[in-house]
């Protein structure tokens, strides 16, 4: 299995170049290339509007004053003319942002919502392999980089390329050798550029994972705010998050030292040209090689020809930055789906009670031990299942394995048959529900986020199920009913309430497996009876998996699975398994010294 970590996708973006990000950003957000050629032809008209002036200004001064007495006609008509080029010129620029920005959030949205929908084809095991801060950072803030230069930077640079050809070209018809001398002042800058961006990819990298580092820091002491409250750890806390922001700020000031090194450099070299030009240009026309116009006209050039140049520094400052978002989006977009949707090629179950079988499946985790041994059992429908084991025995990896939330590493685990590796998320979800041990809820009512599952179900259906399920009392209890808001996370609701509401979702759902991981661990004992009795009426007629931490849990169920080291080492009913000597009678023994104690 492929994990999402800040290491591998450091290595992924120390062998991607600029060029090559680019291009495969380009080939995963089409959109940025539609209608690429009209703005591009925009941004040529644009550029050479630019060129106006100084023109207009060389043949002003060489043939509207150079005959002696000044030629108002010509002086007029070269400044109407370039007048309206100037509005022309202006025009094309609010059309080419335009169509720039379009083209731009049109790519950019598609990108974020492939970034989006990527991570949830990842496994289980790929998203916690990274903090969930850092990841979100990977679809927000990192595109958000992109989106800053595509919408500004990007744009400059079409212009400055532009600019930077068309002043080459009028310097080189004005004069061929100051235009010699001008490159031959900025070309060792030209030839540098390549090592430095090299260094400013590496430290924008930096920074990236750094900001990374920042909004998982933040997030995690937004959402553990209570237990750090509980616990008095406030001042470490914030310790841990100045840490964080240090870290950033220190690898964005030292990314901002790189960059800045460039503007006096580019400064100095662009007083100097100037000086040559001025120098040089006057010897050629006292040679009677260039006229006074088109030395003036130069100079003007020499002006469009630098500012680019000395723009660069910011511009570089946006690319780097952007390109190592690009690259951290493109290093999740290129972590395998190791838990892929078949879709169009999958299975499509038909709804029914559902049979199990694991042949021969083990499992372990990237770089670590195997955690499941050949495990090889059958579950028969309709029938209800208790697993038990200690801590770390294999529980909940053999449930994940079963709603797929992770893939085995041999083995196959098939479901009527079907290995699940070919069933379509969309059957497969509809037909296999689980229920965590902490339910997570969602920021909104009650009723919406039992109807999370069957989003089509109606108030009155909620209802139904509420009371079918022994809960109508609960309901008719709280303050606006099914309008109750519940709170980030379900953080207005008690943890026995959350777990209501987590139960009630996937009774709602109607599944043809239902896999509990000890629903109803934190409930009440009132509650629990009554959640006993609406779950067995649940449960029948359907095959129902149970992860037991409680021994009422395993005592219900018509057999229970004991796990031990990665492996089933006993399998049978509770009354059985409680006579025998083994695994399962020293957890029944404990079970009861800590009911009885």
């Amino acid at each position: 299995m492929t994990a999402v970590t800040e290491e591998t996708t450091g290595l992924r973006a120390a062998e991607r170049t600029a060029v090559e990000t680019i291009r495969h950003g380009m080939r995963l957000s089409p959109e940025f290339r539609r209608g690429l050629a009209g703005t591009l032809a925009l941004a040529v008209l644009a550029t050479v509007g630019k060129v106006i002036v100084p023109i207009a200004v060389q043949q002003v001064i060489d043939r509207g004053l150079g005959g002696g007495a000044p030629d108002v006609p010509f002086i007029r008509n070269a400044i109407v003319l370039c007048a309206l080029a100037v509005l022309l010129t202006a025009l094309c620029g609010y059309l080419m942002n335009v169509r720039l920005y379009r083209s731009t959030e049109s790519g950019l949205a598609t990108l974020r919502g492939k970034a989006f929908r990527h991570v949830h084809d990842l496994s289980v095991l790929s998203q916690n392999s990274e903090r969930r801060g850092a990841l979100v950072s990977r679809v927000t803030g990192d595109v958000d980089q992109i989106s800053a230069f595509m919408q500004w930077g990007g744009l400059v640079i079409v212009v400055a390329f532009g600019q930077l050809l068309v002043a080459t070209v009028l310097m080189a018809v004005y004069s061929w050798q100051l235009t010699l001398l001008v490159w031959g002042c900025f070309l060792p800058l030209v030839v540098a550029l390549p090592r430095f961006q090299r260094l400013v990819a590496r430290a924008y990298i930096r920074v990236r994972e750094r900001t990374g580092d920042v909004l998982a820091a933040v997030s995690e002491s937004v959402v553990g705010s209570a237990v750090i409250r509980a616990y008095g750890s406030e001042d470490r806390t914030s310790e841990r998050i100045d840490r964080a922001v240090d870290g950033q700020r220190a690898a964005q000031t030292r990314a901002q030292k790189i960059i800045g090194f460039t503007f006096p450099v580019t400064e100095l070299v662009a007083s100097i040209a100037v000086a040559l030009v001025v120098v040089a240009g006057v010897g050629l026309g006292a040679a009677g090689s260039i006229s006074a116009g088109r030395l003036i006209a130069f100079l003007f050039l020499i002006t469009l020809f630098i500012s680019p140049l000395q723009t660069a520094t910011e511009v570089l400052n946006e690319a780097q930055n952007a390109i190592a978002g690009w690259r951290r989006v493109l290093g999740v977009l290129d972590t395998p789906a190791d838990v892929a949707d078949p879709a169009g090629e999958g299975v499509t179950l038909p709804r029914g009670p559902i049979s199990v079988r694991f042949e021969d499946v083990g499992f372990a985790y990237p770089g670590g031990a195997p955690v499941l041994h050949e495990v090889s059992e059958e579950i028969v429908p309709r029938t209800r299942v208790a697993i038990v084991g200690e801590t770390g025995s294999g529980k909940t990896t053999f449930a994940k394995l079963l709603t797929r939330l992770m893939d085995p590493t041999s083995g196959r685990v098939l479901v009527d048959g079907v290995d699940l590796r070919k069933v379509r998320f969309s059957s497969l979800r509809e037909r296999i529900v689980m229920v965590p041990q902490d339910g997570f809820l969602f920021d909104s009512t009650l009723a919406d986020n039992i109807r999370f599952g069957r989003p089509s179900a109606t108030l009155d259906d909620v209802r139904l199920a509420l009371t079918e399920l022994g809960l109508a009392d609960w309901l008719d209890g709280l303050p606006a009913g099914l309008d109750t808001p519940v709170g980030q996370r379900g953080e207005s609701l008690s943890a026995g309430e959350r777990q209501l509401v987590a139960l009630a979702r996937a009774y709602l759902a109607d599944p043809d497996l239902l896999l509990l991981d000890e629903a109803t661990s934190a409930v009440d004992p009132a509650t629990e009876v009554r959640l006993a009795r609406a779950l067995d009426g649940v449960t029948r007629g359907r095959t129902a998996v149970s992860i037991a931490h409680r021994l009422s849990t395993a005592q219900a169920a018509d057999e229970v699975l004991v796990f031990q080291h990665g492996r089933v080492v006993q399998r049978g009913p509770h009354d059985v398994l409680v006579e025998e000597p083994g695994v399962y009678a020293d957890l029944y023994a404990s079970w009861t010294s800590a009911v009885t104690s």
